[in-house]
């Protein structure tokens, strides 16, 4: 008996939940689908609006945060473009400042290389010096006596006999020369004791022309001997045998290669009055041939017009 009303209570309890739960809906019992079906249809109601709006909402916060990453990253992009900009006007204005203190700046020396090697001049030998020419006087220098009386004395005659002894010797030793103005003949010239010293008449060393022997001539020996060697006529050398000479000079003319005749023949023929020039520039033509005497033969008549090269 005990079980039976158990087993109504329970019927009861399920009835009861049963038309609570038509109740709920609102419909009639006999249209309410049964439990099962109420059952599925809250089951697929749990996958309907309420799960669409949660999909919704995840797409739209990823696309805000790819628009925000986006505009972070155009932002970035913007400013690195104007840093880049401004690095580029910086350099083309220190590159212009530069070129204008470039411009400005005087130009530095030239170092040379480490290893260059300094060129070492080579020494060039001077090119010898010519010989001097001779001083030519000038023509007021030059003296020109045109009543000199002129002689010659030999290799035979002089004094000691077979010699070419000097007394004044300049450029020779002994008498001797060529005639030229660099190498004149000794001549010899008065010359006086009178004052205890051998004067001359005329100075050692002066050049004198004698154009009848177109040939110059250089004081270096004397003229006249004995004891009083002023009386001789050389040193008087006025008016020798009525010339109307004022001076009288010695010529050497050698003679070795002549006899003693011929060498006294040649003599004989410069002895006149003629014209002499002292201190003579050196432009006179001068005859060809070693002294007066030479190859044999006696050179001299040229007369006495001075004759220039």
């Amino acid at each position: 008996m005990r079980r039976n009303s158990l087993l109504a209570a329970g019927l009861l309890s399920v009835l009861l939940a049963t038309s609570a739960c038509g109740a709920g809906t609102g419909t009639p019992n006999s249209s309410a689908p049964s439990s099962a079906s109420a059952g599925a249809f809250e089951g697929n109601a749990s996958t309907g609006p309420g799960n669409a709006s949660g999909e919704v909402g995840t797409s739209q916060r990823a696309a805000a945060e790819k628009a925000k990453l986006a505009t972070a990253a155009a932002k970035k992009a913007k400013a690195d473009e104007k840093a880049k900009t401004a690095a580029v006007e910086k350099a083309k204005a220190a590159a212009a400042a530069a070129d204008e203190v470039a411009t400005k700046a005087p130009a530095a020396p030239r170092v040379p290389a480490a290893d260059a090697v300094p060129a070492v001049p080579v020494a060039v030998p001077a090119a010898p010096k010519p010989a001097p020419a001779p001083a030519v006087p000038s023509p007021s220098s030059e003296r020109i006596v045109t009543t000199a009386f002129t002689s010659a004395y030999t290799w035979y005659d002089n004094t000691p006999a077979g010699s070419a002894t000097i007394s004044h010797p300049i450029l020779h030793k002994t008498a001797g020369g060529t005639g030229t103005y660099n190498d004149p003949i000794t001549i010899a010239v008065g010359h006086s004791l009178a004052t205890g010293k051998d004067v001359l008449d005329f100075p050692a060393g002066t050049r004198i022309y004698l154009p009848d022997v177109r040939r110059y001539f250089i004081v270096e020996d004397t003229c006249g001997d004995g004891d009083e060697p002023q009386g001789g006529p050389c040193h008087q050398g006025v008016n020798v045998h009525g010339t109307n000479s004022t001076i009288w000079i010695d010529m050497w003319i050698g003679g070795q290669s002549l006899s003693s005749q011929g060498a006294d023949n040649c003599a004989s023929k410069v002895t006149d009055v003629h014209t002499a020039v002292f201190n003579p520039a050196s432009n006179y033509v001068v005859a060809p041939g070693a002294g007066v005497v030479h190859d044999g033969k006696c050179d001299a008549g040229y007369g006495d017009t001075l004759v220039k090269k």
